[in-house]
């Protein structure tokens, strides 16, 4: 765990990738996306927490149709930089069968996390399963798997701001940052 302090200096010397109007654009592009593929299914929209609280929030206000929303956390990070085992602390509350799911998530990183969340909706008899990142990771770690609506592509660096996290603090950044490598 690092100290508010530690995590301000972070900030301080991080570089911003992208701005929050930069941001704010490539979610209005998603959901405009998302509208035109989704609006007609009912679709349940599952956020995954912690990181896609403040991506889900914006990308929900843009998405002018009947859907339902709930949350699931899922997540292999638990306050470090770097992933382990997948550890479900919230599974979905509403019943998955013959739904069409959409899934959002702050980042596709290796895709280990949003592959198990995925294969637990269609175990579920989700009828159809989508996924929404805000941001894609580009690098030759990515197990195959790839979202179906992506904001922003990055290159291979530890990020935060926008729901992304540096050690459970930094979420709340007003655009997305890079950590400065040391």
């Amino acid at each position: 765990m690092v100290s508010p302090q530690q995590a301000q200096q972070v900030y301080d010397e991080a570089e911003c990738l992208f701005e929050r109007r930069e941001v704010e654009a490539a979610i209005a592009q998603m959901a405009s996306e998302i509208t035109s593929q989704l609006a007609d299914t009912n679709p349940l929209v599952l956020a995954v927490m912690s990181g896609a609280l403040i991506p889900a929030g914006i990308l929900l206000s843009h998405l002018d149709f009947p859907l339902q929303i709930d949350y699931i956390h899922a997540s292999r990070y638990r306050g470090e930089t770097s992933g382990g085992e997948l550890h479900w602390r919230v599974r979905p509350r509403y019943e998955l069968a013959g739904r069409t799911v959409l899934i959002i998530d702050d980042i596709l990183d290796e895709g280990l996390t949003l592959q198990a969340i995925i294969e637990s909706c269609r175990e579920q008899g989700a009828a159809e399963v989508y996924s929404a990142v805000l941001v894609k990771k580009l690098h030759q770690r990515n197990i195959g798997i790839e979202a179906d609506f992506v904001g922003l592509e990055v290159a291979d660096r530890y990020l935060f701001g926008y729901g992304m996290d540096y050690k459970e603090y930094l979420r709340n950044a007003p655009g997305i940052f890079a950590v400065k490598e040391h």
